[in-house]
């Protein structure tokens, strides 16, 4: 409260007193008018200091009230004129009526009245047409933060560049963790003496000590394979932009000594602890390597992921050891279920349904009933050959169910197994998925970020030429009581030889070795290709689509099908494969559509491109050289310009999933 409040708040009851004063002296002046004349006159001395109080209290509330008006006027001109934040009138149509001094100096102007905003700030005409309240623009090499009174015509700049640049720093001096693998080292060194081994050690480690005193990276050694590394936001951006040439480095130098070793990398990056920033690290290699290897991971802080490398055509490091210790425990894992149902990828191909008919074997090999989901609505002509031969074979023709009937009979004690893919979205059921923890995935694609929750078994090598030869292997160390049938190897053998374009593509000795046992176990080899007959009508549709090719860079060849026109997957999918099979063609890709409102895209390599890495980039996934993508929504034409444009993202080296 104001002092002179303070000095004449008694003003008030002094007019009660004197009210009830004079009362009593009309009481008094009835007994003694002497007295009474006394207490009048005291009355009337008594009125007129009150009347004085008033006085000097208004003349004071007046002068506080001109003085605060004066100092509000005095800081509302400072601010206005003085203060640093910028202040700016337009009209409708853009000119600026009025700005205060530091607005100007912003703009390195004495004045900006009576200028276009179009001349001076065309960059926030766009905020004021989308009716965006605030927005950070850049002016002459500095930020600021705009914020709009559209009402009103008003525009406030607040000068935050050196807030800007603070969290810049914080964020380019942020501590960063990665693992560096070697992915082939025990293999490479396998056989060496004790000289050649040492060499190779040497070489590697100067490679990466270069590398890591140039970019300013600490790297220390911590087994023979392995490395631990600590750096900045900062250090890795720089990194980025070299699209971590480290790994051609290592990989070339080595070759040189015909020990080809790669590298897998593992980076934790975001505002995190130091122990969370090494789980997410080694959760990043463990994505490279699932992936292949050769390549670097990143988990970003938003959880995407984004990936270096992986371009190269994975070695087969996968062990006959690892397949049986696999199997031992698919069989422990069999015996303590009710009942194994076995579920592919939607429109299953020859691959799915053979992996899924081995597994269910593997079931009845250990005295369990086994069950494989179909969706009998979509299937292809090959699938559709296979069950109607399965009519022969009531006992296995009887174990196709119905998506719903799986959904029925699957208990929390069922053991679901999921084969060829490990992507919850492109499974038969995703329902399934959440009826019984006890998940089993075996697939041959490299991991994605899209994966199936808890699996109690994982069985994914990128290396093997499909699922159905790692299911081949796993059968093997099976129990020997129950002998595997004539159709179910040849199942199985149409699988390998789909994926592998008849033992042309992504074969390694282990796929000859799988298709010798089918063999061995009465796989025919011309029921096989009774399964992947085609008709007339087919292969004209095909050859039409082909007709469309164009090529795009080097080796890369693209064709469309018409915009009003669905085509089958299996067509779409045999189209990139012949067009694999034409002179200087390194890469296919296929673009249709699958739906009414889906476009899909069929990738095919030889190798050389990561044709993978390509339909990530745009939300789908597969192998390095077999994979596909579908995207809803879009137009023939809309797609191949964004399939052009992830191509060239790939050829400059990064790609975003």
């Amino acid at each position: 409260m104001p002092s002179y409040f303070k000095k004449h708040k008694m003003r008030y009851p002094l007019y009660g007193i004197m009210v009830v004063s004079a009362v009593l002296l009309v009481f008094i002046g009835i007994q003694s008018t002497w007295i009474a004349l006394i207490g009048t006159l005291l009355l009337l001395a008594l009125f007129y200091a009150a009347l004085h109080v008033e006085k000097e209290a208004a003349k004071a509330t007046e002068e506080y009230i001109t003085t605060l008006s004066y100092r509000v006027k005095k800081v509302g001109e400072e601010a206005l004129m003085d203060m640093p934040i910028g202040i700016m009138l337009i009209n409708d149509d853009y000119q600026i009526e009025w700005t205060n001094p530091f607005m100007a100096s912003c703009f390195n102007e004495n004045t900006l009245a009576g200028r276009s905003l179009y001349d001076v700030g065309e960059q926030i005409i766009p905020l004021i047409k989308q009716d965006i309240d605030t927005e950070i623009v850049t002016i002459n090499e500095r930020k600021y933060n705009v914020i709009l009174k559209l009402e009103e015509k008003l525009l406030y700049f607040f000068d935050v560049t050196d807030q800007i640049e603070t969290v810049r720093r914080y964020e380019a001096e942020r501590n960063v963790i990665a693992f560096i693998f070697l992915d082939n080292y025990d293999d490479a060194t396998q056989g060496m003496d004790d000289q050649a081994r040492s060499g190779l050690n040497s070489t590697v480690t100067s490679l990466l000590n270069e590398w890591a005193l140039e970019h300013g990276i600490f790297l220390k050694r911590t087994s023979s394979d392995r490395f631990v590394t600590l750096l900045n936001e900062k250090i890795l951006r720089e990194l980025e932009m070299e699209k971590f040439s480290i790994l051609d480095t290592v990989r070339e130098t080595t070759a040189k000594q015909n020990v080809p070793l790669t590298l897998s990398i593992g980076v934790g990056i975001g505002e995190l602890t130091l122990p969370e920033l090494g789980v997410l690290a080694q959760s990043s290699l463990d994505l490279a390597l699932g992936r292949g290897g050769d390549q670097v991971a990143l988990k970003l802080p938003n959880g995407k992921l984004k990936f270096y490398g992986g371009k190269t055509n994975p070695m087969e490091k996968r062990t006959r050891v690892r397949a049986r210790v696999i199997s031992h425990a698919l069989k422990e894992l069999i015996v303590e279920s009710d009942q194994v149902i076995v579920m592919g990828h939607k429109y299953p191909d020859m691959d799915a349904i053979g992996a899924s008919i081995g597994i269910r074997k593997a079931a009845e090999m250990n005295h369990r009933e086994g069950y494989i989901v179909v969706n009998f609505s979509e299937i292809d002509t090959g699938v559709q050959r296979l069950i109607e031969e399965m009519k022969a074979y009531p006992d296995l023709y009887s174990r196709l169910i119905t998506p719903e009937e799986a959904l029925e009979l699957a208990t929390e004690n069922t053991l679901l197994v999921v084969v060829d893919t490990h992507k919850p979205s492109l499974v038969i059921e995703e329902k399934l998925l959440n009826k019984t923890d006890r998940v089993v995935v075996i697939d041959h694609h490299r991991r994605s970020e899209d994966f199936i929750k808890k699996p109690l078994l994982v069985y994914m090598e990128p290396y093997a030429s499909s699922t159905a030869e790692l299911v081949t292997e796993l059968l093997e160390y099976q129990p020997k009581n129950g002998k595997i049938n004539s159709l179910e190897a040849t199942a199985l053998l149409s699988g390998i030889i789909v994926d592998t374009k008849s033992f042309t593509l992504r074969t390694g000795s282990r796929t000859f070795d799988a298709a010798s046992y089918l063999r061995s176990q009465g796989a025919d080899t011309v029921l096989v290709q009774k399964f992947l007959k085609e008709d007339v009508d087919t292969y004209i549709k095909r050859s039409k689509l082909i007709e469309t090719v164009e090529f795009y860079r080097d080796g890369i060849a693209i064709a469309s099908g018409k915009e009003d026109e669905i085509y089958d997957p299996v067509l779409i999918a045999q189209a990139a494969d012949t067009l694999l099979t034409m002179d200087n063609v390194s890469a296919s890709f296929v673009i249709s559509k699958r739906a009414e409102d889906i476009v899909g895209i069929s990738a095919r390599s030889l190798g050389e491109i990561n044709v993978q890495i390509l339909m990530e980039a745009l939300g789908g996934g597969g192998h390095l050289s077999n994979a596909a993508v579908q995207l809803p929504g879009e137009k023939i034409v809309e797609v191949e310009l964004v399939l052009k444009q992830a191509i060239d993202d790939y050829l400059e080296g990064s790609q975003e999933s």
